[in-house]
C-alpha cells in the first residue's frame, strides 16, 4: 500500500508548527484551518483547471482550437477570466430581496466544498473518515437545492423563478434513483465509510459487481450537477440564465465555481465508490486516484458536447419511469446476490 502523500505533508506542517509553538491544542486548531483551507484551495484550483479543460475539449469536439491566446496554448485563459469577473461591477437590481439574493451564491458554494471533507484522496489522506460517509455526501449535496430556490425567488424575475423550480424538480427526481444506486454498494460492503469501501475494492472494483448501479449513478450525477443533457436549469433559449439571470460579477462567479466543484465531487465520488479509489498497479495511489477522476471528468464533459438538451417532460419521465424502477430492480438483485453469497460462504 502506497503511503499517503497528503498525510505526509500534513504531518510535516504539524511538526513544523509544534517546533515553533509547542502547544498541541493551538497546533490542532491551526491544523484544522490549514486542512479547511486546503479543501477550498483544491476546489478553487480545480475549477480554474476544469474551465480550461472543458474549453479545450469543446474545441476538440467542434474541430477548432479552443483558447490559445492568453498564455502558452491558452493556459492562462481561466486566470484572465477570473480577473475579469473580479473587476466587473456588482449590480444589485432594485426589486430583489437583497439579503436572500446575496446569500444564495455563498450558500451554494459551501456544500459544494464541504463534501470534500469525507473523500479519501489516498490511503489515509482524508479529512474526516466518517462512519456515515455516503450518507453525509448525500445529505450535504441535497442542500444545494435551497440556494437555487432562494436565488430564483429573491431575484423577483420570472425566468429566475422558473429556472429555480426546474432545479427543484430535477434534483428531487434524480436524487432518489441515485440513492438507490449507492444502496447496492452499502449492501455489499455493509458500511457507509468511504475508506472501507475503497479498501474492499483492492481486488475487484465495484463497477464489475454493480455495472447497472454505475450507469444509473453516472446519469443521476450528470443531472445533479445540471450538465447537458440535463441543463434545463439555465436553458438559454427558454429562460435566459435561469436562477443566475440577475447575478453578475463575483456573485455569478460563485455559481460558476460551484458547478465545477460539483463536477469534480461527482467524479471523485464515482472513482471512490466504483473505480477502486487509489488502488492500481505500479503507480502511486494518489496518481491512480487522479487519473481515474480526470477520466470521469472527461466523460461528463464528453456528454455535454455530444447530447442535445432534454425537454422538461422528458427529463422527469426518464427519472421517474426509467431510472427509479431500474434502480429498485438493481437493489433487489443485489440483495439476492448478497444473501446467496453469504449462504454459500
Amino acid at each position: 500500500m502506497h503511503s499517503g502523500i497528503l498525510m505526509s505533508v500534513a504531518d510535516w506542517i504539524e511538526n513544523l508548527l509544534m517546533a515553533f509553538i509547542g502547544n498541541m491544542d493551538i497546533v490542532s486548531i491551526i491544523m484544522l484551518f490549514v486542512k479547511i483551507g486546503g479543501i477550498f484551495g483544491v476546489v478553487l484550483t480545480s475549477a480554474i483547471v476544469l474551465v480550461y479543460m472543458e474549453r479545450k475539449i469543446c474545441g476538440f469536439m467542434q474541430v477548432r482550437l479552443g483558447p490559445n491566446r492568453v498564455g502558452p496554448r491558452g493556459t492562462l485563459q481561466s486566470v484572465a477570466d477570473m480577473l475579469k469577473l473580479l473587476g466587473k461591477e456588482d449590480i444589485i437590481p432594485e426589486r430583489v430581496d437583497k439579503i436572500v439574493w446575496a446569500l444564495s451564491p455563498m450558500l451554494l458554494f459551501v456544500p459544494a466544498a464541504l463534501v470534500y471533507s469525507v473523500f479519501p484522496f489516498d490511503d489515509g489522506a482524508i479529512f474526516a473518515d466518517l462512519n456515515i460517509g455516503i450518507f453525509f455526501v448525500i445529505a450535504i449535496s441535497a442542500q444545494s437545492v435551497l440556494p437555487f430556490l432562494m436565488g430564483g425567488f429573491a431575484s423577483n424575475n420570472k425566468y429566475s423563478l422558473i429556472g429555480a423550480m426546474r432545479t427543484v424538480a430535477q434534483m428531487l427526481s434524480y436524487e432518489i434513483p441515485l440513492v438507490f444506486a449507492l444502496l447496492g454498494i452499502v449492501m455489499i460492503t455493509g458500511s457507509m465509510k468511504m475508506s472501507t469501501i475503497v479498501e474492499m475494492q483492492s481486488e475487484v472494483w465495484f463497477i464489475a459487481l454493480q455495472p447497472l448501479a454505475f450507469l444509473i449513478f453516472v446519469i443521476c450525477a450528470t443531472a445533479e450537477t445540471n450538465r447537458t443533457p440535463f441543463d434545463l436549469v439555465e436553458g438559454e433559449s427558454e429562460i435566459i440564465g435561469g436562477p443566475f439571470t440577475e447575478y453578475s460579477g463575483m456573485r455569478w462567479a460563485l455559481f460558476f465555481l460551484a458547478e465545477y466543484a460539483n463536477l469534480l465531487a461527482a467524479s471523485i465520488l464515482t472513482t471512490t465508490l466504483f473505480l477502486g479509489g487509489w488502488h492500481g498497479p505500479y503507480l502511486p495511489g494518489m496518481l491512480w486516484f487522479w487519473i481515474k477522476v480526470f477520466a470521469m471528468i472527461f466523460i461528463f464533459m464528453w456528454f455535454r458536447w455530444t447530447f442535445p438538451r432534454f425537454r422538461v417532460d422528458q427529463m422527469l419521465s426518464f427519472g421517474w419511469k426509467v431510472l427509479l424502477p431500474v434502480a429498485l430492480v438493481n437493489v433487489l438483485l443485489t440483495g439476492i446476490g448478497v444473501y446467496v453469497y453469504r449462504w454459500l460462504c
